[in-house]
């Protein structure tokens, strides 16, 4: 079996609510690291073009939001979504679609996804660096399967959508006994 990669580490700036918070912005900045997400807990992680985009504002979270106790009923703990968007985008994201399982992780400089071998130029489409799509089951931090959709390439002309999309990563868990059988593939971090 090829070697686990373990997940980079950085550090995401997010907004958090907090009552204690005086005006109509009731939020406070708070550095969550990539150990706080991911240290002891076996997680799934997503990542997308953009917030507010097509097909991850129409299948892609929505799904995972949906399929959210499926994944809990395999042993995953939380279901990460992350995007090279900043913490105020990605949280009206999330107030806009209704999100109250699925995690969103505000990427904003790329840095987590540059790191993870997934950044990539969307300047066709006037996005500028965003990430690939992809998903993962993270256990303690080490890549146990990966889901990456094809054609990774800069400015690409298409939008594959289907490896990374909650119902394949179940039916991939569901058919390996993942107590002894995962996978991983080639990653480039």
């Amino acid at each position: 079996m090829p070697v686990k990669k373990r997940i980079p580490f950085v550090a995401f700036r997010t907004r958090v609510r907090d009552e204690t918070v005086e005006g109509p912005n009731p939020y406070r900045w708070e550095v969550k690291t990539t150990q706080d997400y991911f240290s002891g807990k076996r997680v799934v992680v997503f990542s997308l073009p953009g917030a507010f985009t097509p097909t991850c504002s129409t299948q892609q979270l929505p799904d995972f939001e949906r399929l959210y106790g499926e994944f809990q009923k395999l042993g995953i703990e939380s279901v990460y979504c992350l995007s090279v968007n900043d913490a105020f985008v990605m949280n009206a994201w999330g107030k806009a679609l209704g999100v109250e399982k699925v995690t969103l992780i505000p990427d904003g400089s790329g840095e987590f996804t540059r790191k993870m071998g997934m950044l990539v130029a969307k300047d066709n489409l006037g996005f500028g660096m965003r990430s690939w799509r992809y998903a993962a089951v993270v256990n303690d931090g080490l890549v146990e399967q990966w889901f990456e959709e094809g054609g990774l390439s800069d400015n690409c002309e298409s939008d594959p959508y289907w490896v990374s999309s909650p119902q394949n990563i179940l039916e991939t868990m569901k058919s390996l006994d993942t107590a002894s059988a995962s996978f991983t593939v080639p990653i480039r971090f």
